[in-house]
């Protein structure tokens, strides 16, 4: 698997696989699934509420500790000094880990300064071996970065065909971030993977649509997250570097680029209300 180097020197795997919308109870399988079929990155949340699932499908795939990644995020009702570090600790509690890999903060909201100063003090007690911010603009990237100790490491943020975010990701490398890729298949939406010109490209490699969206931020150097319960799709979905995108493939999907979210937008006060009214454990 390739690897990133972050900019404190951890390694994170560019591929991972993410739990998002799977229930506690499922999560087991869908993680020990995954890491059968070769992942070694794995993302979850307090949000998503399976993080004790994350930790059983870890401990029932019998894989080392030390040869898994493991990301999990602060929501927004914890972003703040004193409920980053209970939180947290409750989130290790159900992971059944002693330390995770990466901690973001989930969302830009709430006092993301005083939840920072607490996730460089659980990283300098060897709790997390590195911090990161997911869903931040470059001006909240670099807000945080110009007036704390320590930058993120990374920005986890919308990335799909659809919503390329080409000048934030320019930005946030100039910044010295690793940029990863959350909802890379856009969820289904728009019938992506029946795109035409994503079809074409597929045909043309003999590989899946899937591989082509991976493969395209893979080259691009940016960390990408799938999500599937079907065992051979995980391992369809891992199998993307035994080819490459010439530059017109490379034009052609750029240019399916909208220039908006798929999702919601971020700066919007009704987005930031219906975030903060939900909450995490």
């Amino acid at each position: 698997m390739k690897t990133l180097k972050l900019n404190n020197g951890v390694n994170i795997p560019i591929l991972g696989f993410g739990v998002f919308n799977i229930s506690d109870e499922e999560t087991k399988d869908a993680v020990a699934n995954a890491i059968k079929a070769g992942y070694r990155h794995i993302d979850t949340a307090q949000l998503y509420l399976n993080e004790k699932g994350v930790g059983e499908g870890i401990k029932a795939s019998g894989v080392p500790r030390e040869e898994l990644f493991i990301t999990t995020k602060l929501w927004i009702n914890n972003t703040n000094y004193e409920n980053a570090r209970s939180s947290f600790e409750h989130s290790l509690k159900k992971l059944n880990l002693d330390y995770v890999d990466l901690l973001l903060i989930h969302q830009p909201y709430n006092d993301t300064f005083g939840a920072w100063r607490a996730m460089i003090e659980l990283k300098n007690e060897g709790k997390i071996r590195a911090i990161g911010v997911s869903n931040f603009g470059v001006d909240k990237f670099v807000d945080l970065s110009l007036f704390s100790t320590e930058a993120p490491v990374i920005n986890q943020i919308e990335l799909n065909p659809f919503f390329q975010q080409k000048k934030n990701v320019e930005l946030l490398k100039k910044e010295g971030a690793i940029i990863e890729a959350w909802s890379t298949f856009a969820r289904g939406k728009d019938n992506i993977f029946s795109n035409k010109t994503l079809v074409d490209i597929a045909n043309k490699h003999k590989k899946s649509v899937a591989q082509i969206i991976i493969r395209y931020f893979v080259e691009q150097d940016i960390v990408v997250l799938t999500k599937s319960s079907n065992p051979e799709r995980m391992k369809e979905n891992l199998n993307v570097f035994d080819f490459e995108l010439d530059g017109e493939d490379i034009k052609k999907i750029s240019n399916l680029d909208r220039g908006e979210s798929q999702f919601f937008d971020h700066k919007n006060p009704d987005t930031i209300r219906n975030l903060a009214s939900r909450k995490a454990d």
